[in-house]
């Protein structure tokens, strides 16, 4: 990855529907370099697809929830099982298989809050290896789009603790 790749994702990922002479033109590259850079980026699994935003609310699934899920025992067997299991559920958006109290997050979108338990209730916690389900309805989603590229040799920006509202007492 150089700066010239770095511009590429940075461009696809502010519009993945450009053309590649657009493309090419805002990088300040010729089309044909632009072209194989591309086809080298996929090549190699950074462009892993193009795809369309939707409004969930658009197609009547504004209510939006992450269910949490424990399961017992936690045995590959188990975790697989149900990772597939839910995973291939219309309402589901993501599964997060997680470390810590939980094994699962699970990121659902569904029509209204009586769906909502039904799935808990029929998809969820009839699965056999469950031993807790939390949910916990999402008020506001705000997701990030693109992710930044650090060119290669630049180090990540130092972290820096937020000052406090009120000066200690």
């Amino acid at each position: 990855m150089d700066e010239c790749d770095t511009a590429i994702l940075a461009e696809l990922q502010r519009d993945g529907r450009q053309t590649n002479r657009e493309l090419a033109e805002r990088i300040g590259i010729a089309p044909s370099t632009c072209l194989e850079r591309v086809r080298s980026l996929r090549a190699r699994g950074v462009i892993q697809g193009f795809h369309a935003e939707v409004d969930l609310a658009a197609i009547g699934r504004p209510v939006q929830a992450l269910i949490n899920v424990r399961l017992h025992p936690k045995v590959r067997e188990a975790v697989e099982a149900f990772r597939d299991h839910v995973t291939a559920l219309p309402e589901t958006l993501a599964v997060f298989v997680v470390s810590g109290g939980d094994d699962f997050i699970v990121q659902v979108a569904v029509r209204d809050t009586g769906h909502l338990r039904d799935f808990v209730l029929d998809h969820v916690s009839r699965h056999r290896n469950i031993a807790d389900v939390r949910t916990s309805l999402v008020y506001d989603h705000i997701r990030k789009t693109s992710v930044e590229v650090l060119p290669p040799g630049r180090p990540s920006p130092p972290r820096t603790r937020p000052r406090p509202a009120f000066p200690p007492a």
